[in-house]
C-alpha cells in the first residue's frame, strides 16, 4: 500500500511517497479478529481474583468485580497493559455500573492513573444492550423500542397506506423487528418484560388495521401467521443456547445442553 501526501511549501508542492508493509485497512473482515489477538495479553494474564472476568469484544472491554477495590486493581493493570500496546482507554465513553442488594448505594470513585474518575451511571450501553443497575442483572428495553418506532414510521411515512398490509408486515417483520429484538436472546426477558415487547408490536397492528379491538388484533395475528416477539425471543433464545453449549468442548457446557 502506497500513502501519498502533498505538502504545500510556498510556491513549491512536494509529493512524499512511503509504503505500508503491514496492517488491513480500516473496515475488513480481519480487522477485528486481529485486533482481538493484538489486546489478548489482557485476557491471558491471571493477575485478577477468583471473584473477578474480563470479557473482551474488540476495543470493548467489560470489567467485572465483587468489590471496589479489586475493580480499581483490574482498571489499573489493563492501563498498563494497554499502554504497552500503545492504546489507551477513552474516558469518555468508559463508566461504572452497581448491580446486586445495594445498587442504590454510593460507591467510591474508581480512577485512572491519570487522576480522572469513571462516573458511577444508572444504566451502560455494551455491544447494543443497555445495561441497567439495579437488585438483579437487567437490560433496558426502552431505546429499542424508541428505535423500533423510528423504524415503523419511517416506513409506514414511505408507502403508507399505497402498500397492501402483506407488503408492510414484511417490511415490519424484515426490517423494524430485527431493531427491537436485537441482543435480546442472551438475556432472560420475565413475563413482563415479554408482555411489553407483544404490545409494542400491537400497537403498530392496530395503526395498520385501523382498530383498537384486541379480538381483531388477535384474529389478525392468526390469519397472517404473525409471530409476535415473545414466541420469536423464544426460538432465538434456544438456538443461542444450543449453539454456544453444543459446540463448546468444555464439560459443563456440555451438561447445560443436556439440561
Amino acid at each position: 500500500m502506497l500513502i501519498v501526501f502533498q505538502l504545500l511549501s510556498g510556491q513549491a508542492l512536494t509529493r512524499v511517497f512511503f509504503q505500508i508493509t503491514f496492517g488491513v485497512r480500516q473496515g475488513s473482515v480481519l480487522a477485528p479478529f486481529l485486533f482481538a489477538v493484538y489486546v489478548d495479553d489482557i485476557a491471558a494474564q491471571r493477575r485478577f481474583g477468583c471473584n473477578a472476568a474480563v470479557i473482551l469484544y474488540a476495543d470493548d472491554i467489560l470489567l467485572i468485580s465483587q468489590s471496589i477495590t479489586e475493580l480499581q486493581r483490574m482498571l489499573s493493570f489493563c492501563e498498563i497493559e494497554l499502554q504497552w500496546l500503545d492504546v489507551s482507554i477513552n474516558t469518555s465513553k468508559s463508566g461504572c455500573i452497581r448491580i446486586g442488594k445495594r445498587y442504590y448505594v454510593g460507591c467510591a470513585n474508581i480512577t485512572t492513573s491519570e487522576g480522572i474518575a469513571l462516573q458511577w451511571l444508572k444504566e451502560i450501553h455494551y455491544l447494543g444492550n443497555y445495561i441497567v443497575n439495579a437488585r438483579l442483572f437487567k437490560c433496558s428495553t426502552s431505546k429499542c423500542k424508541r428505535s423500533f418506532f423510528r423504524a415503523v414510521n419511517a416506513i409506514f411515512g414511505k408507502v403508507g397506506r399505497v402498500a397492501s398490509e402483506e407488503v408492510f408486515l414484511h417490511l415490519l417483520f424484515s426490517k423494524c423487528v430485527p431493531v427491537l429484538m436485537y441482543g435480546l436472546e442472551w438475556y432472560n426477558l420475565n413475563a413482563s418484560d415479554l408482555k411489553s415487547l407483544d404490545f409494542t408490536v400491537t400497537r403498530v397492528l392496530m395503526k395498520l388495521f385501523r382498530t383498537s379491538n384486541i379480538d381483531i388484533i388477535n384474529d389478525c395475528v392468526h390469519f397472517f401467521d404473525i409471530k409476535l416477539p415473545s414466541t420469536l425471543w423464544q426460538q432465538r433464545a434456544n438456538r443461542f443456547c444450543n449453539r454456544n453449549y453444543t459446540r463448546n468442548n468444555n464439560k459443563i457446557c456440555h451438561l447445560m445442553s443436556g439440561l
